[in-house]
């Protein structure tokens, strides 16, 4: 363990130099990655002080119960030593998931997409449903929430919705939230009680800085028509809403939120560049969770995640086998506990792959 500290706080050292130097911070890429890396050593290096304090404890509780000439001595060092040695393994295992490579994309904001999926007009409702759990819960976490753009369900809901969200490991958050969520209800539109299953499409992409990917002008065709929806006089009267269509591989992306113009291209660009950046992502996530045989992936974008049951109040997420009675409050936002346990289960896998080099 002190050896891997070691080699970890000769990086801490060479990175702090580094965000120093004038051609570094000239490099806006290159010094994004070195402020991000010093703040997780940075962290890394306080534990590291504990760890160092606590094993130079044990050593010299040791050394003075071993010399045994002074009794009152020999007792607070017992006590001490005793104490050192129940911190340790804490300490240690902590030391261990913070060791763990972080994914670079967890740090990122990121954009949400939720579509309607089988179901008709209780799908659209549904994925409604499931837009408000999402935005409830960035709410919670202090989160800033944008819509992009929407397309309304014919009796409420969505059919599809798109919304930025900026923060703190935004993405590295709401990946797990990425998948095929499936309902079993009595549907609103329903005259008979029958209980009907529908299911809405949740993607979250990472979101792409524009160094991240670069897009040739050239490979997009810029269309502008009329707003739809909520937003004020100048739906319907002003070609504000952009559509943005990168001909090399057919990707769509548009905005209409904003009533001018430029401001609703900027942000569509800002998706394009997110979903090209997503799609060389999502190949590589499914090539390491092949390797790993996880489950607990953004990769497979058809994946069914999470089964949410309304006749016995009950959420299923199917990855990890987690069953919760808790229903009103989870589709409040209240989902923190959903993937905390989803988080478990991918660090301890990642633990388990890192053990060789402890």
């Amino acid at each position: 363990m002190i050896d891997k500290l070691n080699i970890v706080k000769q990086r801490f050292d060479e990175v702090n130099d580094l965000i120093i130097q004038p051609d570094i911070i000239a490099d806006q890429k290159r010094y994004v990655e070195l402020t991000k890396e010093y703040k997780d050593l940075k962290d890394l290096m306080a534990e590291r002080e504990t760890y160092m304090e606590l094993t130079q404890n044990i050593k010299e509780a040791e050394e003075i119960i071993a010399d045994g000439s002074d009794e009152e001595m020999v007792e607070m060092a017992k006590m001490q030593l005793e104490d050192a040695k129940e911190e340790l393994p804490k300490l240690e295992e902590k030391i261990r998931m913070m060791l763990i490579p972080k994914d670079p994309e967890d740090a990122k904001n990121a954009v949400v997409e939720v579509r309607a999926g089988t179901g008709g007009d209780e799908a659209s409702i549904f994925a409604g449903d499931i837009y408000k759990m999402l935005t409830k819960y960035c709410e919670s976490k202090g989160w800033k929430v944008s819509t992009v753009d929407f397309s309304e369900g014919t009796n409420g809901g969505f059919k599809e919705i798109q919304f930025e969200v900026s923060g703190e490991e935004v993405y590295g958050t709401l990946k797990y939230e990425a998948g095929v969520h499936r309902v079993q209800r009595v549907p609103q539109t329903e005259t008979q009680g029958r209980v009907h299953t529908s299911a809405a499409t949740v993607m979250v992409f990472p979101e792409a800085e524009e160094f991240d990917v670069e897009i040739n002008p050239k490979d997009v065709r810029v269309d502008y028509f009329c707003s739809s929806g909520p937003g004020g006089q100048s739906v319907n009267t002003t070609y504000s809403a952009v559509r943005l269509t990168h001909e090399p591989t057919g990707l769509v992306a548009q905005c209409q939120d904003q009533k001018s113009q430029h401001k609703n291209k900027e942000k569509a660009f800002k998706v394009l560049r997110s979903r090209l950046y997503d799609m060389e992502l999502a190949k590589k996530q499914e090539e390491d969770a092949a390797k790993r045989g996880s489950m607990v992936t953004s990769g497979d974008r058809s994946a069914k995640i999470r089964t949410y049951n309304y006749a016995q109040g009950r959420v299923t997420d199917h990855r990890i086998n987690l069953s919760l009675y808790d229903l009103p409050n989870i589709m409040n936002g209240d989902i923190q506990k959903i993937i905390d346990e989803l988080k478990l289960v991918a660090n301890t896998e990642k633990l388990k792959e890192a053990s060789d080099s402890f």
